[in-house]
């Protein structure tokens, strides 16, 4: 009979264990958004310089502060090819995957969208923190999505090597936590 006890005791207890780990992941950690005005979608020039705001609706977006990787948004834009021809692009795009509340976010959807060349990726903002740019996806129907995404410079300094040629280098706290660094 005590065996019979212990053993559910601890299944309820991994069970407990087991919903509040996955609430964790994929809901309180998340903040959502409140769209705060032009600034809330912007885009790097093609030849460089400061992001610019974009014209943009139906914005949505949730962030986290537990990793600076968690950003996601969505939109809709009115911009046409040729406008956003003024803009960098950003060859490497590869949209994370967000939690399955946030539907309008969809990244099998949008990385297939940009395979495909469905979808254009743009630089929004690189560097919004050390070694992560923030990307953005706009497809010809004018949906648009962002995430942040981490940069080359990034993958080096986080897997604990010096930045590679061309990078900013690592702010201190980065750096001292990558060993050798200067």
């Amino acid at each position: 009979m005590t065996g019979r006890i212990l053993a559910i005791v601890i299944l309820v207890s991994a069970l407990a264990v087991g919903i509040g780990m996955y609430y964790a992941q994929v809901y309180a950690f998340y903040d959502t958004l409140e769209p705060s005005g032009p600034d809330d979608v912007v885009l790097t020039p093609a030849g460089g310089g400061d992001p610019r705001p974009v014209p943009h609706t139906a914005f949505q977006a949730i962030d986290s502060d537990s990793s600076p990787i968690r950003y996601r948004a969505c939109f809709r834009t009115d911009l046409t090819e040729e406008d956003l021809a003024a803009f960098a692009e950003y060859p490497a795009a590869d949209p994370l995957v967000a939690p399955g509340w946030f539907d309008c976010y969809d990244a099998e959807t949008i990385g297939g969208a940009l395979e495909d060349g469905g979808a254009l990726a743009l630089l929004a903002v690189e560097n919004v923190t050390y070694g992560v740019d923030r990307v953005a996806a706009i497809l010809p129907d004018g949906r648009g999505f962002a995430w942040n995404q981490i940069n080359r410079c990034g993958r080096e300094v986080f897997e604990g090597r010096r930045p590679p040629e061309g990078c900013p280098p690592a702010p201190d706290g980065i750096a001292n936590s990558v060993g050798d660094m200067p």
